[in-house]
């Protein structure tokens, strides 16, 4: 009995129970995003190696990413915005679909301006980060499926598993580049090839994902669930009839507030955000182009070619070490959404950060493998756990009409941040100073943690939710819930000796 109220007690902190709550679409946009990340992994180990194999300079490999996350940039903005008016699951097909076109060619061609061209008008992470118009929408679509007191376990999971999904491709991508180079008549160029052949087939897969979802998942769409009609059933008198119930129900449904329809001469302004969520995220996105600049100077990309240019790795052992990495960003994101609880999002988000942005510092400091491999470890193990406390912080910030704008405006300017980053990084690396890189991007990213407990820790949050403020718990509040949590799995024993003697003196009574 002890056992089962631990394991109990573990599926909830583990939020597994908001997870499974969900719902069959929540699901598939997690599972999508699994295989998805299982591409972009093998893009973080290969494709800077791609190019230094294809004989281009670093100043090229600098400038084919910093022109590819512009070109995601544009995707993100056009389709984002429009999204909620043609359909989010058409958007997120027509995503797909570059992908598939994206990854042909590459696996086809070797041409530098044709490659460039697949990956600025296509799907092609150059970091090996979930960019394009997946995760806004993504995003959106699981703060919609959601509850707030469920949001941040669901976000959670959302990046969890597209961290064991990273770990896994770049596990599986260096092993498979090893076998194949060493088979007889193959090149690591052919080897390359082959894995961008995967990576068209999780487009595929992808695609099959995304064409399942219900119409839950888009804007307009207003459900009621059984269990919602069941509850307002409860309180109709017990003489209505059948018919009063449905005519008070489509009544009900008649009075809920329309979306937001969006003005196709206000599609690229923020005219259509209020006020109040525009003076937050300026606010919010100035941090967040801090951040992802520094993300974009060291890209994982960039940091396994940086690896292999200071230690001349196998590409097997580079693959190793990558994958572990992640691993361990996987099991740190599961602690990410019980952190919240406890913490709080803005604390979690600031003190999960903060290591991972001190391991990029100093990594280039040590000539050992071995340190380096440890600040690899720091940086990427911890490097995760804001993102979905920043997921929820969002959706709890804006209005539920603005979600889907709001992160799409969010992801571009974290793109658009980012498009300069390997650029400069390039350029110091062609001058025998890639080292600057990783000093520089620690420093903005510690800026960033530290202005965002600065401006944002004693926010309130949910005022445009259900229920408003009143919804929230303070931090006191939930240790005090787990507090007793914990002292009714520690002694059951006399949680019911109490629960017995009380029912005793209520009877002699």
């Amino acid at each position: 009995m002890a056992i089962l109220q631990h394991l109990r007690w573990l599926y909830q902190e583990l939020g597994l129970h908001s997870l499974y709550n969900a719902g069959l679409d929540a699901w598939l946009i997690i599972a999508a995003r699994c295989c998805r990340m299982i591409a972009f992994g093998t893009n973080s180990l290969i494709l800077a190696l791609f190019f230094s194999a294809l004989k281009f300079s670093d100043t090229y490999i600098g400038l084919f990413m910093t022109l590819t996350l512009l070109g995601d940039v544009l995707l993100s903005l056009v389709l984002t915005v429009i999204a909620d008016r043609v359909g989010r699951r058409r958007v997120l097909l027509a995503g797909s679909g570059m992908m598939v076109a994206s990854g042909a060619i590459f696996a086809i061609f070797e041409n530098y301006w044709i490659l460039l061209v697949a990956a600025v008008a296509g799907v092609m992470s150059a970091t090996g980060g979930d960019f394009g118009p997946f995760r806004a929408i993504e995003e959106s679509i699981l703060s919609t499926l959601t509850r707030p007191n469920s949001r941040a376990d669901v976000l959670a999971w959302y990046v969890t598993v597209a961290t064991l999904g990273q770990s896994i491709g770049t596990e599986a991508c260096g092993r498979i580049v090893h076998f194949l180079e060493n088979l007889e008549d193959w090149t690591l160029v052919d080897a390359y090839h082959t894995v961008f052949w995967m990576y068209t087939g999780v487009g595929i897969l992808n695609i099959i994902f995304m064409s399942l979802l219900s119409d839950k998942c888009e804007a307009q769409t207003i459900m009621k669930t059984e269990s919602d009609v069941e509850e307002a059933e409860a309180f109709l008198p017990a003489a209505e009839s059948a018919q009063e119930m449905e005519e008070r129900t489509s009544q009900s449904l008649n009075e809920q507030p329309k979306p937001t329809k969006v003005d196709k001469q206000s599609l690229f302004s923020l005219s259509l955000i209020s006020q109040e969520t525009r003076s937050a995220m300026f606010k919010l996105w100035f941090l967040l182009f801090l951040d992802s600049l520094a993300d974009g100077m060291t890209a994982y990309s960039l940091t396994t070619f940086y690896m292999d240019q200071k230690f001349h790795l196998l590409k097997s052992t580079l693959g190793d070490i990558t994958s572990i990495s992640y691993f361990l960003s996987f099991l740190s994101s599961l602690s990410a959404a019980p952190l919240c609880r406890r913490l709080g999002l803005v604390n979690t988000m600031v003190f999960t950060h903060l290591p991972s942005s001190v391991a990029v510092l100093l990594f280039p400091l040590p000539n050992q493998i071995a340190l380096t491999v440890i600040l690899l470890m720091i940086r990427t193990g911890f490097n995760n756990m804001d993102q979905a406390p920043r997921a929820a912080f969002i959706a709890a910030v804006v209005k539920p009409e603005e979600r889907t704008a709001i992160m799409g405006i969010t992801s571009m300017l974290r793109t658009l941040a980012s498009t300069a980053g390997p650029t400069v990084t390039g350029i110091l690396a062609g001058h025998q100073h890639f080292w600057i890189a990783f000093v520089t991007a620690g420093a903005l990213r510690i800026a960033y943690d530290l202005g965002l407990f600065a401006m944002f820790v004693n926010m309130k949050l949910y005022q445009h939710e259900e229920g408003g403020p009143g919804e929230m718990r303070t931090v006191d509040a939930r240790q005090s819930s787990d507090e007793e949590e914990l002292r009714d799995l520690v002694s059951p024993s006399l949680a019911t000796r109490t629960s017995i003697e009380s029912d005793a003196t209520t009877h002699a009574r």
